[in-house]
């Protein structure tokens, strides 16, 4: 070990284990943006005890107390943890879904998932939504992430997706509906092994009692009900039962949303908390938006961010498959629906409904440490939408929908320690978001000046 290698070694053993595994913290000296979309604070001090926050100030008027390791966050934006409000850890890119769900199926648990997870929260998520994979594989990843045997973001998991009749070959993470009785059946199922979410797709090719009942179920056990909106009547069909939360900017190359989906959407917005919260609305546009640039400039694809868990025999796989992005048939309707996004985009916040940032992370050509910031970015810089609103549709909104704001969401005192920082102006320039320079989750620091605490990782 030559003396370079000696001083570099010393000086990473002294950033993360002089802070990152400390009881008592204090952010000090950053730009805090706390996820409430109210004016930032500059040169904030953030106090962490016991992986909470504790108390939040200026270094003028919050000193560090003794016995608190110090962490600078000067010329930095300092912000609550991201969410990936839609994520597949079963999937890390592959273009060839029937290929990688027979190779694959029995890989999930222990290296797919995990890998999924921690790709994420090296890029600033602290929170993800899961939304579809084999059962027992979601709840063994959720709880191992909970009780620290691996690192990843706080699962919020749906398990097995809930359709009218699953593709074969898929009935692992897609389970088919054929009566009522079914319907409470699986809802009773998914509820009792532990997810926090119910996934719907084509609920409008179900009975409307089939449908009607599972939201109703899912509704009695405290759970959430996220559904696509790839056609028409899937909204539809979708505010009819009260699902309350829509994926997806569908509707494939149609230029807007008919004008009768337009008038119930309203309907639904107006009524705010008489019909138990706002209308949740998860776009998932950058990947339709960005395709014809990856395969004009493939380069992202090349980035080895999305290598780390995985092992090398995957990660060729995975590499091959993508040789020729233009060529992937999952991708060839996209150029054509790219044209509708702003019109369907503008319509939805003109319906009022409140967008929450996910991305499909997983899906060919979509890899978990790059999607999230690319989502930001398309709305911010695509869409029209203001910075400040789209970080809240990262931080705080998602952990409302959740119904965990108590606890995450925002920076607050009395809720986790969940904190990411970059250097620079967010507010300005989203795409800074691709380099997060600083991952704090639960108190602990996984990432600090762009260098990974691989002590925390293990």
């Amino acid at each position: 070990m030559n003396n370079k290698t000696i001083r570099v070694a010393v000086f990473l053993f002294a950033l993360f284990t002089n802070s990152a595994f400390a009881d008592n913290k204090a952010l000090v000296g950053g730009r805090l943006i706390d996820g409430y979309g109210n004016r930032p604070i500059a040169n904030s001090v953030i106090l962490i005890k016991d992986n909470i926050i504790e108390k939040i100030g200026t270094v003028d008027t919050l000193p560090v107390p003794d016995g608190y390791q110090i962490i600078s966050t000067e010329g930095m934006d300092v912000l609550p943890g991201l969410w990936e409000n839609h994520a597949h850890l079963m999937l890390n890119g592959h273009s060839d879904y029937e290929h990688w769900d027979k190779a694959y199926i029995n890989r999930l648990k222990d290296e797919i998932m995990p890998a999924s997870a921690l790709q994420l929260l090296l890029a600033g998520v602290t929170s993800a939504r899961d939304l579809g994979a084999p059962l027992k594989d979601s709840i063994s990843v959720k709880n191992r992430i909970e009780n620290g045997t691996i690192p990843g973001p706080r699962l919020y998991v749906s398990g097995p997706f809930i359709q009218h009749k699953a593709y074969p070959g898929t009935e692992a993470f897609r389970w088919s509906i054929n009566s009522v009785s079914d319907a409470k059946t699986k809802v009773k199922i998914l509820a009792d092994a532990g997810v926090d979410i119910i996934k719907l797709i084509d609920q409008d090719k179900m009975t409307f009692d089939e449908a009607n009942t599972i939201v109703k179920e899912a509704h009695k056990r405290g759970l959430k009900v996220i559904a696509h909106s790839h056609r028409p009547d899937e909204v539809r069909r979708g505010l009819e039962i009260g699902v309350d939360n829509f994926e997806h900017t569908g509707l494939t190359t149609a230029p807007e949303y008919p004008a009768d989906v337009m008038e119930k959407l309203k309907e639904r917005t107006a009524t705010g908390r008489v019909a138990g919260g706002p209308l949740f609305w998860t776009p998932t546009v950058e990947g339709l938006f960005q395709y014809n640039f990856t395969v004009d400039n493939p380069e992202r694809l090349d980035n080895d961010c999305w290598h780390r868990g995985l092992k090398e025999d995957t990660i060729a796989d995975i590499k091959q498959s993508l040789k020729s992005p233009g060529h992937l048939d999952y991708m060839q309707l996209t150029p054509l629906r790219k044209p509708t996004l702003k019109r369907k985009i503008s319509q939805l916040k003109e319906a009022g409904v409140v967008f929450l940032v996910g991305t499909d992370s997983g899906i060919p050509t979509k890899f978990h440490c790059q999607s999230t910031w690319n989502e930001m970015a398309i709305l911010v810089n695509e869409m029209d939408m203001k910075p400040m609103d789209v970080i809240r549709a990262a931080t705080f909104w998602p952990a409302a929908m959740m119904g965990v704001s108590d606890k995450s969401g925002s920076v607050t005192p009395g809720k986790y320690a969940d904190i990411i920082a970059v250097k620079g102006d967010v507010l300005r320039y989203i795409n800074l978001l691709q380099r997060v320079d600083f991952v704090m989750k639960n108190g602990v620091v996984y990432k600090r000046d762009g260098i990974v605490n691989e002590e925390a990782i293990k």
